[in-house]
């Protein structure tokens, strides 16, 4: 499924999307997914930077703080040392809204059986007192987990994924099998689609299971003030297409320097806080998807290289995307990486070929 991109005044051809689908059973498989079978891979072309009508918001933090979270580049008190927990979150439409993802550091938006996607959350300097509805587990979320030395948590698995886990013997918490006991049914929803947990229940269930607590993960790359300097057009609105529909949209908040989300049109809510999600840094990353099996599990390439782009303040600038260090990076033409604005981080993984819509 393909549409024009277009871009206020210019037309941008676009890029990308890399995927990690997930699963909206929580049941298991035998089927083991095939290696993805290589697809022309798309191509961009770079349009003429244009500078945005409103003045972006200041990035300037607070120096004085001696520390920064490793995963934000904002500043904090503290030297943080603990491992990050990776939740997988649901995004069916029975799971929506969801509470939780405003306080995660990075979230990725993967492909999934039943044609939806799933987020694959990363919670290090937020504290948050509730996250889901959590749902279960696929190889390349397994990848993304592991590369970020991260206690994964979910709720089942494939076959191919816990063989993964228990060949690695990662961290995690399961609760299907074992670890109920850190997360909690809500009564406001149907099972499957009421489950949650909290950094105070994973951190109890890390313990209990005496998991390594020191991390030992990759350091994401930050821009100085006034260092981030994109260099193609000015991006307002980008609408994100998946399948049969569904699409997932940004708009950019001069006022604020965010890109604020919304899915199928209407602004993309927490639950709890009531909070429409937002990311400073917002990166759309192309990547090999192949779907394995009748129950519709997909391979997804996490590893590239492949096209994307990356919208920081307003404006964008086409990459390509790579996993080196335990993460999926961002890289200029030249092969020089592009920093992250201090804040929160949305990746968009979206099938190769796959059409923006950018204004």
């Amino acid at each position: 499924m393909k549409t024009l991109p277009i871009l206020r005044k210019h037309t941008l051809s676009t890029w990308l999307v890399l995927g990690c689908s997930v699963i909206t059973l929580v049941g298991c498989s035998n089927t083991s997914p095939a290696v993805p079978s290589p697809s022309p891979q798309a191509t961009a072309t770079p349009s003429a930077a244009v500078s945005p009508a409103t003045k972006p918001a200041s990035t300037a933090v607070d120096t004085t703080l001696p520390f920064k979270f490793p995963l934000t580049g904002l500043p904090t008190d503290t030297e943080v040392k603990s491992r990050p927990f990776m939740v997988m979150v649901e995004n069916a439409p029975q799971a929506r809204p969801q509470t939780g993802l405003d306080q995660a550091d990075i979230v990725y938006e993967i492909l999934a059986e039943g044609e939806i996607t799933r987020f694959v959350s990363v919670f290090q300097s937020h504290p948050a007192q509730t996250i889901g509805p959590v749902r279960s587990i696929r190889p390349y979320f397994v990848e993304i987990g592991d590369a970020l030395d991260a206690v994964i948590v979910h709720a089942g698995w494939s076959q191919e994924a816990m063989d993964m886990m228990a060949g690695r013997k990662l961290s995690h918490l399961d609760e299907v099998y074992g670890d109920g006991a850190y997360y909690w049914r809500s009564t406001e929803r149907k099972a499957p689609h009421n489950l949650y947990t909290s950094v105070d229940k994973m951190k109890q269930g890390a313990k209990a299971h005496n998991f390594r607590a020191e991390w030992n993960g990759p350091l994401l790359t930050f821009a100085k003030e006034g260092q981030n300097k994109l260099t193609g057009a000015a991006v307002n609105y980008i609408q994100i297409p998946y399948i049969k529909g569904y699409f997932a949209s940004y708009d950019y908040d001069a006022a604020e320097g965010v890109y604020k989300r919304s899915m199928e049109g209407k602004p993309h809510l927490d639950k709890e806080s009531g909070k429409q999600l937002q990311a400073r840094n917002l990166l759309v990353l192309e990547s090999k998807h192949k779907i394995v099996d009748k129950e519709g599990r997909r391979e997804v390439d996490v590893f590239g290289p492949g096209k994307g782009v990356i919208l920081q303040e307003g404006q964008s600038q086409s990459i390509t995307w790579e996993r080196k260090n335990g993460l999926l990076r961002a890289y200029d033409d030249k092969g020089i990486e592009v920093p992250l604005l201090p804040g929160n981080t949305w990746v968009q993984i979206v099938p190769e070929g796959t059409q923006l819509k950018m204004e």
